[in-house]
């Protein structure tokens, strides 16, 4: 009876280890998180773009307010990071560029709601589909389905300064030549949007 409560004790502390190494593995998994939304799931009117940015596009209903981005598990190399949000349905075949930022240092863990919402030292800022740096929200068009809008993360060895402000998507692309050149893991979060806005 003692020889197999001895097992159980060695079987059960096995058992506990090897979960406690599976939790400390999965926390080491690079992750793309925010509070403002959750993945999959509607995004808060607030975040959309504003009227003030696009006056003559009645689908802009929100307050371009950029949402809250925070990340962990950052790979070994990371020197820079590149953030992005696409809109896939977007102005179809080819989609929506909504935000283009790159040379954001290692050090950087996130952003706070609103920051990106204008021109920040924290990151570069490259050019969306609306020539500009910074966050633009949604603008989705009536009577669709809601469109899953993408932000992508991705580590990189990129120095924060090596690549110049102003670079659209495709070239941002470019720069890092054939997979898996300069790439040191990667990222992604997905919110949904839809005119007329509701939960």
């Amino acid at each position: 009876m003692l020889v197999q409560r001895h097992l159980f004790v060695a079987a059960a502390t096995t058992l506990a280890l090897s979960l406690c190494g599976a939790t400390a593995n999965a926390a080491d998994i690079f992750t793309l998180k925010s509070t403002t939304f959750e993945d999959g799931k509607m995004m808060p009117k607030k975040v959309a773009n504003s009227q003030a940015n696009a006056p003559t596009n009645p689908n802009c209903v929100g307050d371009n307010v950029s949402p809250q981005l925070s990340w962990t598990g950052v790979p070994d190399g990371t020197k820079s990071f590149v953030l992005t949000m696409f809109d896939p349905e977007g102005r179809a075949p080819s989609g929506v560029s909504h935000w283009v930022a790159y040379g954001i240092p290692a050090s950087v863990t996130g952003f706070a709601e609103g920051e990106t919402s204008k021109d920040s030292d924290k990151y570069v800022g490259g050019k969306s589909l609306f020539n500009v740096g910074s966050y633009r929200g949604p603008c989705t068009p009536p009577n669709t389905t809601p469109h899953h809008y993408t932000f992508t993360l991705i580590a990189t060895d990129f120095d924060p300064k090596e690549l110049p402000p102003g670079l659209p998507r495709d070239e941002l692309i470019a720069k890092f030549g054939p997979p898996p050149a300069h790439v040191k893991g990667t990222t992604g979060l997905v919110g949904l949007f839809v005119n007329p806005w509701h939960n």
